[in-house]
């Protein structure tokens, strides 16, 4: 996995960075499934398979006009936090299922939280009890570190010492589409924004990455599946991958995006 500093300013601008790296070492579900989720439209227009690396590619900003996104969906929430304060138990539907991959792959790292720290509550809230095992956990944690430590660098500070006061990481999703759906297993592709930011007076900068979920149904909640997502990455591979664009330009239209609502 990539764990590059070049990051490029600007509104909906496509690049790859240590930020997008933290997040995609779980959420991306890298070690399970092979993919670590961020491939990028090629410049020549081509889209590259769904195990492609996360280089940086700033081939695409958004423009400046907004177009209406034509697909709306205001996600449930889960129906209570867990020991680890992630938000659990999300309706058996297949927007359940939607909404359960964005919270598992809604992040915020800064000075008191860790990539670390992050990785972990993910694994233990939201993977399938069929793909954790003390290997996991450990190749996870192991993972998580380094990308920490790239942070790290990238902001200038020691691995041992906390990130800059007012310096964050945040990863949410601003739009899904769905590859397959069930009654017990669902694969969504999920747009994310993710933003840096170096310090309390540092500019905000932003990178974007699509990854591929496989959920399935189990002891009464959704969880993150190593087969089920393995299963999607086929399906992707053969039916093609819809292309990164922002909510707001015409191509998110294009690409079969739906827009996530705030759900009241």
């Amino acid at each position: 996995m990539a764990a590059r500093t070049r990051i490029r300013n600007g509104k909906g601008i496509w690049a790859a960075s240590v930020a997008a790296a933290v997040v995609l070492a779980l959420t991306g579900y890298a070690v399970f499934s092979g993919d670590d989720g961020s491939d990028e439209e090629g410049k020549d227009g081509a889209s590259p398979s769904a195990s492609a690396s996360a280089d940086p590619s700033a081939t695409y900003q958004a423009p400046e006009d907004w177009t209406e996104p034509e697909r709306w969906a205001a996600l449930p929430r889960g129906e209570r936090t867990d020991n680890r304060d992630s938000e659990v138990g999300f309706p058996h539907s297949t927007e359940g299922a939607a909404a359960m991959a964005a919270a598992a792959n809604t992040t915020s790292i800064d000075a008191t939280t860790s990539n670390v720290d992050e990785q972990l509550r993910i694994y233990n809230s939201y993977v399938s009890k069929t793909d954790q095992s003390s290997d996991n956990a450990e190749k996870i944690e192991l993972q998580a570190i380094q990308t920490d430590k790239a942070l790290h660098k990238s902001m200038s500070v020691a691995a041992s010492q906390p990130l800059p006061t007012g310096a964050y990481v945040r990863s949410n999703v601003v739009g899904f589409k769905i590859i397959k759906e069930s009654a017990n297993e669902v694969s969504v592709f999920l747009l994310s924004r993710v933003v840096q930011k170096n310090g309390e007076t540092a500019k905000e900068a932003s990178s974007y990455t699509r990854v591929v979920n496989g959920l399935r149904w189990e002891d009464g909640d959704w969880k993150l599946s190593g087969q089920a997502t393995q299963a999607a990455l086929t399906a992707a591979q053969q039916d093609g991958q819809p292309k990164m664009a922002a909510p707001g330009d015409e191509a998110f239209n294009r690409a079969g995006w739906t827009a996530i609502r705030e759900a009241s």
